[in-house]
């Protein structure tokens, strides 16, 4: 990777959404990033859509990750979208080449090796086996009396016959017929973490899945990322939100912050108040890594955020089971 696509990856690393995609590899949540088919999009990326937010982007976003050497990939599919509405819910049509007409009817040719007469399976059934029309013999050895010779197609409409049929697409969601030269032909990819991933990034990227599983192991609900809709209707997004079953209005959230610099800024207290002081949740916790700068933990003080500093795992787990206890 050249020095560009380092100072791009180092960027990337701090995207929120790069951080919870890459927690979910680092946690073995993730081994292999795989598309899902839909019918009627095509494939897509459930993790992905729930870390952004939303359905569209997904493609672009991992896109970018990609050419930042974050990610790897390799081909999974390649499929065809309909060029007018854009539905991968589209069968294909074998065509008659004179009248274009799909009605059409397939038949196997054979061959009887002995006498050399060809023509459709059909003509050879009579009275559940199969006999030569021309000779009248049975035929009853696969690939030694008789073969099959090939396919042969009928037009039920022109009734011309022919030997290799045209093949267009037809849309099932906008009844649109068009051809592969037309058609919009996507291509899906699976993904694996890049090879210097896990030596570049720093601790606080890999931290929400262990965070997850103690919270789990104490018998919290747990959502990541996090959803919580607000006093204004805005939808907020948290690294993590956890509950208890029995207590589901007692909401804890929890954001992370991490940085290449001796210590996180105040943004993402004000950031996270923000969130916060429209859904007042039970608890707030922002983790801090490594540390937190001075004025951002006057302004967690103030806005009653829980804040957690820590270098390591283990730190920072013990800092959330002091929070959870």
């Amino acid at each position: 990777m050249s020095e560009i696509s380092k100072g791009e990856r180092a960027e990337a690393y701090k995207d929120h959404r790069v951080q919870l995609l890459l927690g979910k590899f680092a946690s073995g949540e993730l081994r292999e990033l795989n598309p899902i088919y839909n019918s009627r999009r095509g494939y897509t990326y459930p993790v992905v859509e729930a870390i952004l937010g939303k359905s569209s982007g997904t493609h672009k976003f991992l896109e970018h990750l990609f050419n930042v050497g974050i990610l790897k990939r390799k081909l999974h599919d390649k499929i065809v979208h309909c060029p007018n509405c854009d539905s991968a819910n589209v069968s294909i049509h074998y065509c008659c080449s004179s009248c274009k007409s799909y009605d059409v009817k397939k038949s196997s040719l054979i061959e009887h090796i002995p006498c050399g007469y060809i023509d459709i399976e059909e003509r050879f059934e009579v009275k559940g086996k199969l006999e030569c029309p021309r000779c009248h013999k049975e035929l009853t050895k696969p690939d030694i009396n008789f073969r099959k010779a090939g396919i042969w197609c009928t037009c039920n409409e022109c009734k011309k016959s022919f030997d290799i049929p045209v093949t267009s697409h037809f849309c099932r969601e906008c009844h649109q017929t068009f051809t592969f030269e037309e058609s919009f032909y996507k291509v899906a990819y699976s993904y694996t973490l890049g090879q210097n991933v896990m030596e570049e990034t720093k601790l606080g990227v890999f931290l929400i899945g262990p965070m997850r599983d103690f919270l789990q192991s104490r018998e919290f609900e747990v959502e990541s990322p996090g959803f919580m809709k607000g006093k204004s209707g805005t939808n907020h997004t948290f690294d993590i939100r956890a509950w208890k079953r029995e207590k589901p209005q007692d909401n804890t959230v929890i954001d992370l912050a991490t940085t290449s610099a001796s210590a996180v800024s105040e943004q993402p207290v004000i950031a996270m108040f923000a969130k916060v002081f429209d859904v007042n949740p039970d608890k707030a916790c922002l983790i801090a890594v490594p540390r937190m700068c001075e004025g951002g933990k006057k302004l967690a003080a103030l806005y009653k955020i829980k804040l957690i500093e820590a270098k390591s795992q283990k730190g920072v787990l013990a800092a959330l089971k002091a929070l959870v206890n």
